[in-house]
């Protein structure tokens, strides 16, 4: 005789409450219950235990919901650096219900006047060293710097036993993390609370240095999707985090060798400028780093020679290259015993992701073809906020999702990302990969960053210029740049023009601004 399904199931009611929504903040109260007062939060000479960040959170929460009467879903806007701030806002803005829109710091007062607009944020917290790029007026009905009146306003809200959080599933949306606009206008990038929590249990299963007894650097800006997403996953887990507020070269280098450090994720532009030291000071640290687990290289490719680097300077077994998107998170990851043996590669899927490369009819392409990147996981975003129609650009049937991003994948599974759809170049009707030819000029000595585009041409419809950022001590020749070239490539993919500046335009992210290079003059 078999049972049914129902005879054994629990009623609704005895259920109801034991499994709770995952919520951004939970890791915070977990671990200030667990070790209240091991040390949990650095910025400079500022610290926070367990308990005091977890004090603090919940005081944003009760401020937010008594103070500024937030309700779920409201949005409330952050402009800041890194800072000991950044954390609690957050989460505590998040317990409420909030949907936490982040300012790009480095912008304007246009720019973050623009963000608060196209969300109708309520409120605006502004770090006080940026309170001259505050925007005001329109939906705002708050702005509340950081410092005195910023403690004063925390010391003064009370939280209880008896607070209750906001209910909401773990669907609801946390953030809105705004891109720093490498094609066009900024957009609202949805991520709900699900989406960025399973996206920490990745991270630590996949990088091994967001436990406990670990102690991460948060160099990489708070206010983009990577940036705060390393930082907050140490915190989730328990780890001890070290917010850097400006980063310095030599300061991390120093601090990566002599503290216990376990984990760092950093741009390629910051191992560019580590490995521009001089000599004698790489010298000093190096062979220092016992406790480092993971260095993590994310937003942009990290060139072949810069990985070897990595290799040779700070030891084997470290270095992992993520490749991803704040809309479709974490997609794959080379680990440290395949960086040098599959050069060029990003790795296999992320846990839980499935990857399919797609030609323009939607064909999957066969190995070693270009296709265009789509990603299926449970780290998803949530669309964009307000723009139903770019939603559904970046959108396939059942679940799939694309950043725009074009890669092959060789025989063994792993993925190359060839280039951005929208960076490629047709010239004579032929497709023009610019980062081949960009990993190709960054070999060459001499070269610190190359970064190649299509402009205009009247015979072949685009023509390849490259803008080179050379070594100041030993800056090799245009004519140099080109025969080295002509050995690598082939003659049509040749840059017709190269042009020297000083640094290659960049988002908050670390991304390269191809379209600032494009209107260049």
């Amino acid at each position: 005789m078999t049972s049914s399904i129902q005879e054994h199931a629990q009623p609704n009611e005895l259920l109801a409450g034991l499994h709770r929504p995952l919520r951004i903040a939970d890791g915070i109260h977990a671990s200030a219950q667990r070790t209240p007062s091991a040390l949990a939060l650095t910025a400079g000479p500022r610290a926070l235990t367990w308990a005091e960040l977890d004090g603090r959170t919940r005081r944003v929460t009760a401020g937010a919901i008594r103070s500024l009467g937030i309700c779920p879903g409201d949005r409330v806007a952050i402009l800041a650096p890194n800072c000991l701030e950044y954390p609690e806002l957050v989460c505590g803005l998040a317990d409420a219900g909030a949907i936490v829109a982040t300012l790009n710091p480095r912008g304007n007062v246009a720019e973050s006047a623009a963000t608060c607009a196209d969300c109708s944020a309520r409120v605006l917290f502004v770090h006080e060293s940026l309170t001259a790029m505050a925007p005001r007026g329109g939906s705002l009905e708050h702005v509340i710097s950081t410092g005195s009146l910023y403690e004063e306003w925390l010391q003064r809200q009370t939280v209880t036993s008896a607070d209750q959080l906001p209910a909401g599933g773990d669907e609801a949306p946390f953030t809105l993390v705004y891109s720093s606009g490498t094609t066009g206008a900024a957009k609202g990038i949805v991520i709900s609370h699900r989406s960025r929590v399973l996206t920490f249990h990745a991270m630590a299963m996949e990088y091994g240095c967001f436990g406990p007894d670990d102690r991460f650097l948060a160099i990489a800006p708070m206010a983009h999707g990577a940036g705060f997403a390393f930082a907050m996953a140490g915190l989730y887990f328990g780890a001890r985090v070290d917010i850097v507020a400006k980063f310095d070269s030599e300061q991390v280098l120093m601090r990566l060798a002599t503290e216990d450090i376990t984990g760092v994720f950093m741009v390629p532009t910051l191992f560019a400028a580590i490995f521009a030291l001089p000599a004698t000071v790489l010298d000093r640290y190096r062979g220092r780093f016992r406790s480092l687990k993971a260095i993590i290289s994310n937003a942009a490719a990290l060139p072949q020679p810069v990985k070897q680097q990595v290799v040779d300077y700070f030891g084997a077994g470290l270095l992992h290259e993520t490749y991803g998107s704040t809309e479709a998170g974490i997609v794959s990851n080379i680990r440290p015993k395949h960086v040098l043996r599959k050069p060029g590669s990003v790795g296999l899927p992320f846990a839980a992701t499935e990857v399919r490369l797609l030609d323009d009819s939607g064909a999957e392409v066969p190995t070693g073809i270009v296709g265009e990147l789509f990603s299926r996981s449970p780290f998803l975003f949530s669309g964009y906020w307000s723009r139903p129609a770019a939603t559904r650009d970046c959108l396939r049937d059942g679940g799939w999702i694309s950043a725009g991003d074009l890669a092959r994948r060789d025989a063994d599974g792993f993925l190359y990302i060839v280039d951005r759809k929208k960076d490629m170049v047709i010239s004579g009707g032929i497709n023009i990969y610019p980062r081949e030819i960009e990993e190709v000029l960054e070999q060459c000595a001499g070269v610190r960053e190359a970064s190649v585009v299509g402009v205009p041409d009247v015979h072949w419809g685009e023509r390849l210029r490259a803008y080179v950022v050379a070594d100041a001590a030993a800056p090799p020749s245009a004519e140099a740049l080109l025969d080295h070239c002509r050995t690598r490539l082939s003659g049509y993919k040749l840059p017709r023009e190269i042009r020297f500046i000083d640094a290659i335009p960049r988002n908050l992210g670390g991304k390269v601004l191809k379209r600032a290079l494009r209107d260049l003059p």
